[in-house]
């Protein structure tokens, strides 16, 4: 095992939302711009971090028998921490998310990775485990509400306020694209998510089937 190794990891073998296949809810909910992807990844990722640590810290304290209850405590800890930080700063950002930022308490991603990694190894491992799927899941977010957003809208990046900075987005296709409005509705999520899903497991049938041939 090593650190390196552990932060990685997040990036390709437990991607999540596309290796993993969990936090789909925020993942369909969430990615009909960029920003909005990055936002809601980042807030996950600090929670992540954070409940990493303190349950690699108390691992050898918390009983067994109520080790999900204390896991829940701790997670809803630092997402009510992510809550008041995003109503002071990026007030907007945080009515856009809505009530998927206190539903960052049963994101399988963080509870998993404090039953199946954190409450077995030690905090620097912790860490490297918790930023890497966070940021892997950040990085999910952020191709997926990309692909819609250029895609659904023309535009790219539109920021309505950030800590006081608005931007009105690339216009990537220029004035006469005809956007495809269906990818930043509903059931354009669960396309997108498809073919997300299809072409990496497609990228890691080819790769295997490399490492099978070498």
């Amino acid at each position: 095992m090593s650190v390196a190794r552990e932060f990685t990891k997040g990036f390709w073998d437990l991607l999540p939302p596309f290796r993993l296949v969990l936090g789909l809810c925020p993942t369909l909910a969430v990615t009909t711009s960029a920003f909005n992807g990055i936002g809601m990844g980042l807030a996950t990722a600090f929670v992540l971090v954070c409940s990493n640590i303190l349950v690699s810290m108390l691992r050898n304290f918390i009983p067994k028998k109520v080790r999900i209850a204390a896991y829940i405590v701790i997670i809803a800890s630092f997402v009510v921490i992510v809550e008041l930080l995003m109503q002071a700063f990026v007030y907007d950002l945080y009515k856009v998310l809505g009530i998927f930022i206190p539903l960052i308490v049963v994101n399988c991603i963080i509870l998993g990775r404090a039953e199946a990694f954190a409450s077995k190894n030690g905090v620097v491992y912790s860490i490297a485990d918790g930023l890497g799927i966070g940021l892997g899941f950040t990085l999910s977010l952020f191709v997926l509400g990309s692909v819609r957003e250029i895609l659904g809208t023309g535009l790219w990046f539109k920021i309505s306020d950030l800590f006081g900075y608005s931007f009105a987005g690339f216009n990537v296709f220029g004035d006469a694209y005809q956007p495809f409005t269906f990818l930043v509705r509903a059931p354009g999520a669960f396309v997108c998510l498809g073919a997300g899903l299809a072409l990496i497991n497609f990228i890691s049938a080819r790769l295997d089937a490399r490492k099978a041939r070498s």
